[in-house]
């Protein structure tokens, strides 16, 4: 599978006169994404907050190993610190149904 099909751009955002169903699903749709998008986002900053790898001052064909001995206690730690919430599972109607 490529990277293409695992990137996927937000959303454009309906005009002002748009619908309230699609203003909605807008929303939702940048919520699920952004959801999405913030373990990694911390995950990466995690890593760059380890004083080695802020300022790497050893030779070039060090820093893999460098990067992957410290990946792995980032990912350690990781771990080891407790969930603090669960995930969603309820369904949110994004356009309301009329019957």
């Amino acid at each position: 599978m490529g990277t293409a099909a695992r990137v996927s751009a937000p959303p454009k955002k309906p005009k002002e006169d748009a619908p309230l169903g699609d203003q909605y699903a807008w929303r939702e749709h940048r919520r699920r994404q952004s959801s999405a998008r913030i373990c990694v986002e911390h995950a990466n900053a995690e890593h760059k907050q380890w004083r080695p790898l802020q300022r790497f001052l050893g030779r070039r064909e060090h820093y893999p190993a460098t990067h992957r001995a410290i990946a792995g206690l980032v990912s350690d730690r990781a771990a080891q610190r407790p969930t603090c919430r669960e995930p969603r599972t309820e369904l949110v109607p994004v356009i309301p149904m009329t019957c």
